[in-house]
């Protein structure tokens, strides 16, 4: 795990193109503009901070996806400013424990800042971030829906997890 780097957007650009990984985050691919934007912001949340969305590599050196904490950005919907715990890996690298295990070293980082409480947001069909949530000890505290932006006058469910550090 490491601050995520300039060309780390363009890595996170082309692992997160895949329909699978994009299914519960808007169902397309986003733009490279969007990953340059988000990784800048979370050097700033290191910086600040002491712990951001950090890119994960694997042995070899290759991105293979982010799992990290910030903020809940979003002001319309959920625990707006509560500090989230996160992940998302390529396809090609689900099923091997790599976000549970980033998700538990992210923990011991965001205690270690100072952080009593994370929660994770999650759509309610994502059984595989469901799975992580379960295994890192997290409890369900709330269900809400949030409007799609991919899909007019669509209405999903949300499942917002708690853990008490």
């Amino acid at each position: 795990m490491r601050v995520p780097t300039d060309e780390d957007a363009y890595a996170w650009h082309r692992i997160f193109a895949h329909p699978d990984v994009m299914e519960f985050h808007g169902g397309r691919p986003k733009e490279v503009s969007v990953y340059e934007e988000l990784t800048a912001r979370q050097r700033r949340h290191a910086a600040e901070r002491g712990f951001c969305l950090w890119t994960l590599v694997d042995a070899e050196g290759e991105v293979i996806g982010f799992t990290g904490a910030q903020p809940w950005p979003h002001e319309s919907f959920g625990p707006y400013g509560e500090i989230e715990i996160g992940w998302r890996l390529g396809r090609a690298h689900w099923g091997r424990g790599y976000a549970t295990a980033a998700a538990r070293a992210t923990l011991d980082r965001v205690r270690a800042a100072g952080v009593e409480q994370v929660v994770a947001m999650v759509n309610a069909r994502n059984e595989r971030s469901i799975a992580v949530t379960r295994r890192l000890g997290m409890r369900l505290a709330k269900t809400f829906t949030y409007a799609s932006k991919t899909v007019p006058s669509t209405e999903l469910v949300g499942h917002q997890y708690e853990l008490a550090l």
